[in-house]
């Protein structure tokens, strides 16, 4: 690939070009990379356009972030020391006082001021790279990532407490002018890219004017209200901006991690954050991310689950962001964490899933990073290592997974460790190859009763091979059986060949995978009931195109009758039996009403169903990735809205004849 000096001066050749040639010649030049436009505007037709998800970032699959800063010097709760410590009579605020001092004499940019605690320690967060004699070592960490499997990482370069951890010109609480005495983003980010891993950064400062310090005394001057988010609001938005700029300008990152409160931004200074970003990219020739769990859409941006993800298959591609322990994000004394092949077995979920994975680490505020969180990195890494060709450059497949153990349905979910009878499926990008990954070892068979001759047919299926303990290593598993109650594969033995946290199978075929059906769906009418509520869908009968779907007390009228007609991959189109319309998403948001209109065949009237065992099914939309939701209203006649997959009743429904 050409570099960026290259292309610059290439576009100031094409610039003096008609604009359409100009723009068909950017797109025909192979070593062009940035996908999408070649310019962006600060409106959202113009950012919509942006690919949100690109090719690389999909490839990837495991990044690691990390919360270190300020807030780590405390040592005590969370990251939200900062605010805790404020509100009086709190856990933090008692700590806080029996340690340091009242917060009013106390405060906390005494943290990174320096000041000495009540035992005459000097208290300040200031860690020294090991070439000057402390222990934080960039590249050490860097190598660290690598080793753990990650392909893209980074820092918490701002959280809600306003303390910058870069060389900034718009706010003086930074790392340079302060404390450390680092550029520690600059580290970071040459640590990182120098192991050719994509450079993160995650920035939370919204909250930080938002609602973080509420309980923070009003401060004396300009420069401590701007720490504690207590300018005016036009002049905090400004700031939003600007530190967002001067991080594209100063470390062009592949990926903006963002959380959450940007919808309290005004659009405009959203909407130029994006646009610039996007336009830098394109004169970087580099494709970039930009996440969001707020303020922004799944048309330009990635949407993030906070410690989760769906109960199935969600589309478009998405990302979770959890941590190595559920009590804190940063380092604490004390501090749990969770058991490693939960933590594995919900990267391997969320991958089935059409979702890449960010993993927080909790770095002491010196810069040393815990043996216990070392070692869950290096098993998550040692695992990648051997089955990772079922993992990296992979595509979700027709079906997320089979088995009893439930992970996802929402955030804050708990990672979960899966059974021997729980498989995970992905695909190679060329869809010839289909990995079905075991969370524990099945015995002398392995039953995949999703692959029943029901379902699929695997007549091309040309090997079945078991990856080996290292690397690049197969066992061939040539006895096998296909029936109704699935593929039926003799593995070597009852007990596992070698030790391993998941166990991969590879199935190949002479061509392209087989499509999945849906297996014994009911090809006539039928009711479909909602769990939670005891109604079934309601057309309304004779209704205009456009008409909000609804739920009603089934009384066997054509109204509430429904035909589920197969599209082939998965797909179904669903036909009221009264008015021949079908159920249609009309591209709408999470908490939206869903409606009816005549069939058109576009993704926003194609749905999957998506198993949840016992008859229950999630119905999801393939163009906005949201289900059928009840809203748990037992009203006769309430309108059925559309939800992101979570784990709830209201959006569990099931099928039966009529």
């Amino acid at each position: 690939m050409s570099d960026s000096s290259y292309h610059l001066s290439r576009r100031s050749l094409l610039a003096a070009a008609v604009a359409t040639t100009a723009a068909s010649l950017l797109r025909a030049d192979p070593a062009w990379a940035t996908e999408g436009p070649q310019s962006y505007t600060p409106t959202w037709a113009s950012v919509d356009q942006h690919p949100p998800a690109a090719e690389w970032f999909q490839d990837a699959k495991f990044g690691i972030y990390y919360h270190w800063g300020v807030f780590s010097v405390p040592a005590f709760a969370n990251e939200w020391y900062p605010r805790n410590m404020y509100n009086n009579g709190s856990g933090e605020n008692n700590h806080h006082r029996s340690v340091y001092g009242e917060p009013s004499a106390w405060p906390y940019h005494n943290f990174i001021n320096g000041a000495r605690d009540k035992a005459g320690n000097w208290v300040q967060f200031a860690p020294r790279l090991r070439s000057a004699g402390g222990n934080f070592d960039p590249g050490e960490w860097a190598q660290l990532f690598v080793d753990a499997g990650a392909k893209f990482a980074g820092p918490v370069a701002e959280h809600h407490d306003g303390y910058s951890m870069w060389n900034s010109g718009v706010n003086e609480w930074n790392s340079v002018a302060t404390g450390p005495r680092l550029d520690l983003l600059r580290l970071h980010a040459d640590a990182i890219r120098a192991k050719g891993m994509k450079l993160l950064v995650a920035m939370h400062h919204a909250f930080n004017f938002t609602g973080f310090y509420q309980w923070a005394p009003q401060q004396s001057t300009t420069s401590l209200r701007k720490l504690y988010g207590q300018l005016d609001r036009a002049s905090e938005e400004v700031l939003w901006y600007n530190k967002l700029k001067e991080i594209i300008d100063g470390y062009q990152p592949d990926i903006i991690w963002q959380d959450f409160d940007l919808s309290r931004i005004a659009e405009s200074h959203r909407l130029n954050f994006l646009s610039y970003y996007y336009n830098r990219a394109v004169a970087w020739n580099r494709d970039v991310v930009a996440t969001y769990k707020d303020g922004f859409n799944t048309r330009g941006e990635v949407f993030d689950f906070e410690r989760g993800g769906p109960a199935g298959i969600q589309s478009p591609y998405w990302l979770t962001d959890d941590s190595v322990s559920s009590s804190s994000w940063s380092y604490t004394n004390g501090l749990g964490y969770y058991p490693f092949r939960a933590v594995l077995h919900a990267l391997i979920d969320r991958v089935s899933k059409n979702g890449n994975m960010l993993l927080n680490i909790a770095p002491m505020a010196d810069g040393t990073i815990p043996a216990a969180q070392r070692t869950l990195l290096l098993n998550i890494g040692d695992y990648l290592r051997r089955f990772g060709e079922s993992i990296y450059s992979t595509r979700a497949w027709a079906s997320f997974g089979e088995g009893p153990t439930q992970m996802g349905g929402g955030t804050f979910m708990t990672p979960r460790e899966g059974t021997n009878a729980d498989i995970r499926f992905t695909r190679s990008k060329d869809n010839r190859v289909l990995y079905a990954t075991v969370l524990g070892w099945p015995g002398d068979t392995l039953h995949i009763t999703t692959l029943g001759s029901n379902r699929i047919n695997l007549s091309s299926l040309t090997s079945v091979q078991l990856l080996g303990a290292t690397a690049g290593s197969y066992v061939n598993l040539p006895t096998r059986y296909q029936d109704g109650g699935g593929l039926h594969i003799t593995t070597p033995s009852s007990t596992a060949p070698f030790s391993a946290p998941a166990y991969v199978v590879k199935l190949t075929f002479s061509g392209p995978i087989p499509a999945l059906g849906a297996g014994p769906t009911p090809t006539g009418w039928v009711r479909i009931g909602n769990v939670a509520t005891g109604l079934v869908l309601d057309s309304g009968g004779n209704v205009a195109s456009g008409s909000n779907l609804k739920q009603w007390n089934y009384d066997g009228s054509a109204n509430l009758q429904w035909q589920l007609v197969d599209l082939g991959s998965g797909w179904y189109r669903i036909v009221n039996r009264a008015n021949g319309m079908v159920i249609d998403s009309w591209g709408a948001a999470s908490g939206a009403f869903c409606r009816q209109a005549s069939w058109s065949g576009n993704n926003n009237q194609q749905w999957r169903l998506d198993s949840l065992g016992n008859g229950r099914h999630q119905i999801v939309n393939r163009g906005t990735g949201l289900a059928l939701d009840s809203g748990g209203n037992t009203t006769a006649g309430s309108s059925v809205k559309l939800w992101t997959p979570v784990s709830s009743p209201n959006l569990e429904w099931t099928i039966t004849s009529v």
